[in-house]
């Protein structure tokens, strides 16, 4: 009986070792170079990412593994000098890959206070003594090829693999087309690559042709950003990751053999914004001469990263959005990091019990009123802050995150000065707020201060049809005025989001 119970526990003491020998014989994948390779930690800050981040998901994952331990902001002479290789070389075995690409960041000074990551030109033997203005050691310099070639040397040392790369393109165009780096840096890897016998990857000119077959208006702002011609988005970082596969496929280097035929690429989810509020943010059946802000928000976002849903409605209160279910669906659509913009108040000054039923109480407080509707149904209505309260403690128990604005500015200019709300509804949606503890956007008067700057005659234009909705161009200003709050907002979690032109 004892021998019996045994064979069931040796049987999975088996598997275990079995499994424990797989992983200990499994390749691993290692990446080394600059931030084009792993941006900042690897997560999107920013909304940049390096290659290094998605090659593993052109792999079979289940029979080799991917470290990227690339570095922003290094060379190939500092990130060995940095003791960033040496930790790659320690754990490198038989049948192991090293991704290498290196060049960004190689032009820089030899020498300098600041980072002194240059390395000199070439392939060559030639060196440089220095005394490190920044670590205050003394240095021997060498060439970019040298850096390269020490590395290539080193794996191949261990019995790993090593795959040299030219530098991705930066998003710079003349005439049409995409700069190569064929003479310079792109063409010293591959010298290297040619004299050390492995293989190269001219991953520049390969990503340079698929830029140009997209053109440059589709390339910036989906692959790269406009802020920025270096670092790749997510769909960048894909990009330049399929070139790498595509150029191991066409070589006989055997880790094309782990490559997926088709696999299934995972970009970073989307952070949703939704918005809730009346006609004044909503889309309004793309009625040119009433125009809500949310309809133009998108246009100031990062729509690679953000998704907008503009769920507000023309005509709404807060009590209508509340009793109608308007809000009831999209709260039932929140998610945990999910964030919801509220703004209200156009409405609510309106009749309380009689035809539309919308206007809710004045004020912050707990007051109720019973309204016999003309449907016979006795609807309990509340203050204007307590269905603002409503909205961000329903929308904070679900995990999204609120932020509360005031009103746009009505074209009404009392004593040449814009129509200000600040001691009603514009206040008073800053006290939940702040009794919330959200975010506010005191849209009311940011807004009226750049009309006043603009003067009546211009601000008559962005309202065609009357002094409360705007055309086109006055909701631009108005998205425009919300996206430049929430990138200053550093607490509000939507600052890296925005998109603001310069």
């Amino acid at each position: 009986m004892k021998l019996l119970r045994l064979i069931p526990v040796l049987g999975l003491a088996f598997l275990f070792l079995n499994f424990t020998e797989k992983q200990k014989t499994k390749p691993t994948v290692y990446t080394v170079g600059d931030s084009t390779v792993k941006n900042g930690s690897g997560k999107g800050d920013g909304g940049l990412w390096g290659w290094g981040d998605y090659i593993g998901q052109f792999l079979d994952l289940s029979k080799v593994s991917v470290e990227n331990h690339a570095l922003g902001g290094t060379s190939s002479r500092t990130f060995q000098d940095k003791g960033l290789w040496e930790p790659v070389y320690k754990k490198l075995k038989k049948g192991d890959y090293v991704l290498i690409q290196f060049g960004h960041n190689d032009n820089g000074p030899l020498n300098d206070n600041s980072r002194a990551r240059g390395t000199i030109k070439g392939v060559g033997e030639e060196s440089e003594e220095i005394d490190n203005m920044l670590t205050g050691k003394h240095e021997i310099v060498h060439s970019y090829g040298w850096y390269i070639r020490k590395i290539v040397k080193e794996a191949k040392s261990k019995g790993a693999i090593p795959v040299i790369c030219s530098p991705i393109p930066r998003n710079d165009w003349k005439e049409g087309k995409v700069p190569r780096n064929n003479t310079s840096y792109g063409l010293w890897a591959k010298q290297i690559a040619q004299q050390e016998n492995v293989t190269f990857i001219d991953l520049n000119e390969r990503m340079a042709l698929k830029m140009e077959k997209l053109g440059e208006s589709n390339i910036t702002g989906t692959y790269f950003y406009q802020r920025d011609h270096t670092h790749t988005s997510a769909k960048g970082a894909v990009m330049s990751a399929s070139s790498i596969i595509e150029g191991l496929k066409e070589s006989n280097n055997s880790l094309k053999k782990y490559i997926i035929e088709d696999p299934k690429i995972i970009l970073p989810a989307k952070k949703k914004i939704f918005l809730i509020g009346d006609s004044t943010m909503a889309n309004n059946g793309n009625n040119p001469n009433a125009v809500g802000w949310g309809v133009a928000f998108p246009n100031y976002c990062d729509t690679t990263r953000v998704e907008v849903i503009n769920k507000a409605r023309g005509g709404r209160s807060t009590r209508t959005y509340t009793f109608e279910g308007l809000w009831d669906k999209v709260k039932d659509q929140l998610e945990p990091g999910n964030f919801v913009l509220i703004q209200f108040g156009h409405n609510d000054a309106g009749n309380i019990d009689k035809e539309k039923y919308r206007g809710s109480l004045k004020g912050n407080g707990d007051e109720i009123r019973e309204v016999n509707r003309a449907d016979s149904l006795i609807e309990t209505v509340h203050t204007f802050g307590w269905y603002m309260d409503k909205f961000i403690s329903e929308a904070k128990a679900k995990g999204a995150i609120p932020i509360v604005l005031s009103q746009t500015p009505r074209n009404e200019w009392p004593n040449d000065k814009v129509e200000r709300r600040s001691d009603s509804y514009g206040g008073w949606s800053k006290i939940s707020a702040e009794k919330a503890g959200v975010c506010f956007i005191d849209l009311n008067e940011l807004v009226a201060a750049k009309y006043e700057t603009l003067g009546k005659e211009k601000v008559k234009e962005f309202f065609p049809k009357d002094h409360t909705h705007t055309g086109v161009e006055g909701a631009s200003l108005n998205a425009l005025t919300v996206a430049q709050s929430l990138r200053k907002m550093k607490d509000c979690g939507l600052s890296d989001y925005m998109e603001i032109p310069k």
